[in-house]
C-alpha cells in the first residue's frame, strides 16, 4: 500500500525552490553590485592620489614662484619625467615615486642655473640606482637627462621594478 499524499508537501517544495532562486539572485546582484562600486571606487581614489601630488607639486612651484621672481638664474621649478615602459608600469607607482624623486630634488629649487653642475654630479649620483617602496613592490631608478631651461629643472629618469639578486 502506498502511504497517504500530503496535500501541502508539492506546494511547499515549490515554494522553496522559488526562495533559493530569489537568494540566490539577491547574492549574484549583490556581488555584481559590490564589484562595480570597488572598482569606481578604486578609479575615484587613484583621480584623488594623482590630483594631490599635483596639488601639492603646483603649491611648491607656486611659493617659489612669488620667492624667486625677480631672479631670472635660479630654478623655480621642478619637474621629473618617467619615461614610457613597455609594458606599462602602475600609474600610481610611477606617480608615487615621481613625487618622492621631487622631494629629494628640492634641495636644488632656488640654486643658480649657472652653479648646477657640481649639485647636478652630486644628486645624479646619490639618486642613481635608487630603490623606492611603493605599496610593497619596489623600483629602481635611473636618471637619464637632467636639464635646466628658464628656471626649470627637468629630469628624465628610467623606473623599472626592482629584482633582488
Amino acid at each position: 500500500m502506498k502511504p497517504p499524499k500530503q496535500p501541502g508537501a508539492n506546494g511547499f517544495r515549490r515554494f522553496m525552490q522559488l526562495a533559493s532562486v530569489f537568494i540566490l539572485g539577491m547574492v549574484a546582484g549583490s556581488v555584481a553590485y559590490n564589484v562595480i562600486y570597488q572598482t569606481s571606487y578604486n578609479l575615484l581614489w587613484i583621480q584623488n592620489k594623482d590630483l594631490t601630488i599635483q596639488l601639492h607639486q603646483a603649491e611648491e612651484d607656486n611659493r617659489t614662484l612669488k620667492k624667486y621672481n625677480n631672479q631670472s638664474t635660479v630654478i623655480k621649478e621642478i619637474k621629473v619625467r618617467v619615461e614610457e615602459r613597455d609594458p606599462p608600469l602602475d600609474s600610481l607607482a610611477v606617480k608615487e615615486v615621481a613625487k618622492q624623486l621631487h622631494e629629494e630634488l628640492e634641495v636644488l629649487r632656488g640654486r643658480n642655473m649657472f652653479d648646477i653642475d657640481s649639485d647636478a654630479k652630486m644628486a645624479r649620483t646619490l639618486l642613481n640606482r635608487k630603490i623606492y617602496t611603493v605599496r610593497e613592490k619596489e623600483y629602481s631608478i635611473q636618471i637619464k637627462t637632467m636639464l635646466v631651461s628658464e628656471g626649470v629643472l627637468q629630469v628624465w629618469v628610467d623606473m623599472r621594478p626592482y629584482i633582488r639578486p
